[in-house]
């Protein structure tokens, strides 16, 4: 993932964990310093958000996160449209890993901690549809194994004792590759989603963080017309 939609995906997860309970941004010499990037990258990725409605540039004020921020729901994709008993995973692996510093800024974890780091592939109605590569912290999930893996770690994580707030969600188009064209059984270049996802707990920490490659791939949208947003569009 580029250095901007990194810094644009962790903003908004932070957004949604209500990190800035003052509905306000760093400025953006202290977003630069937080994420080690130029302040291009940050004025960029600051537009990004600007753009799509997350927050508002104030000259001299500052970034203001929008009211409405949070205002758009998913309905349902390829995978969340079609019941359980319709979709199965199996494991490619499932490795404790030592958080890099990626990991360590979204799940917030001190020096030293571990994640688990898995990969299963999803099947819908017998057909093997996505490829999944996923984190969590050991420290919130220390008893994570193949078998619940395989099963589901949204009914896992709410077995755990914890409850589930928000997801944010990305799309990118890509092809497939070599490697992923033999776990998918489908032919290589063949047009793919990446979707990658951060699960955002009722407590405000992130427990999951996952990028899945997946083919046949759509969803659909339900998102309030913002007419502010509309009007300084038009006016740029």
């Amino acid at each position: 993932m580029k250095k901007r939609e990194f810094v644009v995906q962790d903003i908004l997860s932070k957004i949604y964990q209500e990190h800035y309970s003052d509905g306000k941004l760093p400025t953006q010499r202290s977003l630069a310093t937080q994420y080690e990037v130029s302040r291009y990258t940050i004025q960029e990725a600051i537009n990004s958000l600007s753009d799509i409605g997350v927050v508002k540039v104030i000259q001299g004020s500052g970034i203001f996160i929008r009211k409405d921020a949070k205002q758009n729901p998913l309905i349902y994709n390829s995978l969340t449209r079609n019941s359980y008993n319709r979709i199965s995973s199996k494991i490619v692996f499932l490795e404790k890993q030592p958080a890099l510093e990626e990991d360590r800024q979204i799940f917030e974890l001190d020096d030293e901690q571990y994640v688990w780091v898995f990969q299963r592939i999803r099947i819908v109605n017998y057909k093997i549809t996505q490829i999944e590569t996923s984190k969590l912290p050991v420290s919130l999930f220390p008893d994570l194994t193949s078998s619940i893996v395989e099963d589901s770690i949204q009914k896992y994580v709410q077995q755990s004792g914890y409850d589930i707030s928000h997801y944010i969600t990305s799309y990118t188009p890509v092809l497939i590759t070599k490697k992923q064209a033999e776990l998918l059984l489908c032919k290589k270049g063949t047009p793919a989603m990446k979707i990658i996802n951060r699960g955002i707990l009722k407590s405000g920490q992130v427990y999951e963080y996952s990028e899945v490659t997946a083919i046949d791939y759509s969803c659909t949208y339900i998102i309030p017309f913002n007419k502010e947003s509309h009007q300084t569009r038009q006016n740029d």
